[in-house]
């Protein structure tokens, strides 16, 4: 079935050129007959023809103005231009607009017969070519994703080398460097773990094609396999670190991704970012993405955000160990010393006859948890340090005199990373209140802050109200406040002057934040 449009300001012409289509192609065409420039706008939106006879001159705009609007919205209309004046002054931009032909009038029936049929064959090939090209779409779209897999499998193997795999050509990845995000799905976050991850994995690999869709919406990335309740992405980078800007702006890309995610599929979903490194070491990338999840409960976390802590692998309860080390550098004393007594349970029962294999293990661990704290800068260390280690466990009179050492060094470890930590979060708050304190007249925003002490926007926002008691802007706010109450009880300052000098720039804004706060205006205050 061909769509044809005929446009003649002349009603014998309209009737002339139907007739003689309908009388040769029969059931093949349907036809739509307009006699303005106007109408064949309408219709090429409405009707959509695939042919269309326009007159050059009709009332109103002409078929060449006509055609260039339609052009703006349809490129594969086929044009026939019908004119009863010399075809040579209309010809340049004619053949700008992709006409395919022009008809003198009076026209005959061979000639509208011949156009049409060559009009046909452009409009089927055309059909064709967008049919293969839909064709060869659908084969990518399998073929594509198993590519990409393909590659990801290979970033995750310790002995591969993705540099010289022969993915890269093949997925276009031409860039030198690169960063991996791994989401990581459940119903919920307890205790740093996504719950459901066998149910929620198999709803994301139901909805894996849509799943594909969204993360392509916000990176041109790499897309692995639904691995259990994760996926890894490779996104390709030019440069050899990532700066500030740049590391904020993926990570709000990737809070917004996850946002879309959580509510397209009714799941809870959480990503890590791993820092940029050469092709060859993306792995290393990949293990730093898992890390930020490992280390952190916050939706979105980059690794730079988080203290570097060392990798281990065992062939004892994996989650377990994990669990004890997370809440151990949390400075989480019950819950560290919780799992270090259901792991020295588990190791009662399957080796409580070999006493030495327990007190290596805990040993191992208690120097697990001092090694990761050491590294994130919160306990001293030294080659000393650990010199009656070895004495104290054989001094123990039996299982459980080992259990209290393992416990009493736990508690020692949390309670150190405990009181570093407070220190080190104090320090970044106090250097920003200070910040504030100094420059709360001037245009202060959590980004600028957060830039100065190298870490994200979102982390720190988090870390300021966990230190404060508020929000950033709450303290700027009342710090403002406070210093305007000061400023109101000197008479040499109008009110108009302390707006500006307390950092705001309109008054009414101003005066509404102060009774807000104080329960009075600014000038109300004044007089009292």
């Amino acid at each position: 079935m061909f769509r044809i449009l005929v446009a003649d300001d002349e009603g014998i012409m309209l009737e002339s050129i139907r007739s003689i289509i309908e009388s040769n192609f029969k059931s093949e065409c349907e036809i739509v007959c307009v006699k303005t420039g106007r109408a064949v706008i309408e219709q090429a939106g409405q009707f959509r023809p695939d042919i269309a006879f326009v007159d050059i001159q009709m009332p109103g705009l002409s078929g060449i103005q006509a055609i260039r609007e339609i052009r703006k919205f349809n490129q594969t209309m086929v044009f026939i231009i019908m004119t009863a004046f010399d075809k040579f002054s209309y010809a340049q931009e004619a053949v700008n607009l992709g006409v395919m032909e022009f008809i003198m009038k009076p026209v005959n029936k061979k000639k509208i017969l011949d156009v049409c049929v060559k009009a046909m064959h452009q409009v089927e090939e055309a059909r064709q070519k967008i049919s293969d090209d839909l064709k060869i779409r659908e084969r990518l779209e399998i073929v594509v994703p198993m590519i990409e897999s393909g590659f990801i499998y290979t970033i995750l193997q310790e002995d591969s080398d993705p540099f010289h795999s022969g993915y890269p050509e093949m997925l276009d990845i031409r860039k030198p460097y690169g960063f991996i995000v791994v989401l990581e799905f459940g119903d919920s976050m307890e205790g740093g773990t996504m719950t459901n991850a066998i149910g929620v994995g198999v709803k994301v690999n139901k909805y894996y094609s849509m799943v594909r869709e969204i993360l392509k919406d916000y990176f041109e990335c790499v897309i692995g396999p639904a691995m259990g309740n994760r996926l890894v992405l490779f996104l390709s980078f030019d440069q050899e670190k990532m700066q500030y800007e740049k590391r904020v702006e993926v990570i709000t890309r990737t809070r917004n991704m996850i946002h879309k995610l959580e509510n397209s599929m009714d799941i809870k979903c959480r990503g890590g970012i791993g820092s940029v490194k050469p092709l060859a070491e993306i792995r290393h990338s990949y293990t730093e993405a898992l890390k930020s999840l490992r280390e952190s409960d916050s939706h979105v976390v980059h690794i730079t955000d988080i203290p570097a802590v060392a990798e281990y692998d065992g062939e004892y309860p994996l989650d377990l160990e994990n669990q004890y080390l997370q809440r151990g550098m949390k400075a989480d004393r019950e819950g560290a010393l919780s799992c270090a007594n259901e792991f020295f349970d588990w190791m009662l029962v399957h080796d409580g006859d070999m006493r030495s294999n327990i007190e290596i293990k805990v040993l191992e661990l208690v120097m697990r948890l001092e090694r990761r704290a050491f590294e994130a800068g919160n306990v001293r260390y030294g080659f000393r340090y650990r010199e009656n280690y070895m004495a104290e466990l054989k001094e123990a009179a039996d299982g459980e005199g080992v259990r209290r050492w393992f416990l009493s060094k736990t508690r020692d470890i949390c309670d150190k990373i405990s009181t570093s930590r407070e220190r080190e979060f104090e320090n970044v708050v106090s250097r920003v209140k200070g910040y504030i304190d100094e420059n709360y007249a001037r245009d202060i925003s959590l980004d600028d802050v957060s830039r100065m002490v190298d870490i994200s926007p979102y982390y720190f926002s988090k870390l300021f109200k966990q230190e404060v008691g508020e929000n950033f802007i709450e303290y700027v706010t009342r710090t403002r406040i406070k210093n305007a109450r000061r400023l109101l009880e000197d008479p040499r300052y109008s009110i108009k002057e302390i707006c500006v000098m307390s950092g705001y720039s309109d008054p009414n804004y101003f005066s509404r934040i102060f009774k807000k706060y104080e329960g009075m205006t600014p000038t109300e205050y004044r007089e009292r």
